[in-house]
């Protein structure tokens, strides 16, 4: 499990600037003007919100929407509105939990996966050429960079969670 440098050492080069290509990637990716994109070559009508719970339903099992929020980090209520707006564009449905008949699952229906299909085409198809010019095997170390930089965020995450935080305004030992 990766722990955090003491506070005392500085924060390497490296480090900095691959915070500053996230963040520059973060930003175009959540742009509004890039997902209207998106979502034209992709031929579906979602806000940017409607389509990362969409993403996200269609990765997993039916789940029930507190899951759907931890899972997104946002507040309950945000999924609840958003699956009310799939579920009247006939992209998601709810399903008894078989685990406890009172509550309900969001599944993914035959259009949303089709949906979500279309939106990773597109999506990939724009990757594709802003990486022409990239070897396969740039490629093949760029994602498995990625992937091992998300697992160690999320190891790092749970790590995170399970320490016991100090209250605001605590006095430290010294």
């Amino acid at each position: 499990m990766p722990t955090p440098p003491p506070a005392d050492v500085p924060v390497s080069t490296a480090t900095l600037e691959i915070e500053r290509a996230l963040s520059r990637i973060t930003y175009l990716a959540r742009g509004i003007r890039q997902h209207d994109r998106l979502m034209a070559l992709a031929g579906v009508a979602l806000d940017r919100a409607a389509t990362a719970l969409l993403r996200q339903i269609a990765d997993s099992e039916p789940m029930r929407p507190g899951e759907l929020a931890a899972r997104l980090a946002v507040e309950a209520s945000h999924v609840t509105r958003q699956v009310q707006q799939l579920q009247k564009a006939g992209l998601v449905t709810r399903v008894p939990d078989p685990d406890d008949r009172r509550a309900q699952r969001i599944q993914i229906t035959p259009a949303g996966e089709e949906a979500v299909h279309r939106i990773r085409e597109a999506s990939t198809r724009g990757m594709q050429m802003a990486l022409a010019d990239w070897s396969p095997q740039e490629l093949q170390q760029l994602a498995t960079l990625f992937h091992r930089m998300v697992d160690d965020f999320l190891s790092y995450a749970i790590e995170d969670e399970e320490t016991p935080r100090e209250p605001a305004g605590a006095a430290r030992p010294a």
